[in-house]
């Protein structure tokens, strides 16, 4: 299963696709997880993920958190 993963206006995002969808998982600090709490579409491809996450989660942008970068 492949697992991408982001650091979205500061905090670490976790998505994996499963089957044709996607799951996403909020990883903590003691390399436990939990499901995040929004869905990403089935249509958002692989190069689409990081526009989709700018565009879903832009209201968490602060001035020194402003932006989606992919880590993996």
């Amino acid at each position: 299963m492949q697992t991408y993963r982001f650091t979205v206006y500061g905090q670490i995002i976790a998505v994996e696709r499963h089957g044709s969808g996607w799951r996403t998982f909020l990883p903590g600090n003691d390399g436990k997880r939990r499901p995040a709490d929004f869905v990403i579409p089935d249509w958002v491809t692989e190069d689409g993920l990081t526009q989709y996450l700018e565009d879903l989660l832009h209201e968490n942008a602060t001035p020194r958190n402003g932006d989606v970068r992919q880590l993996d």
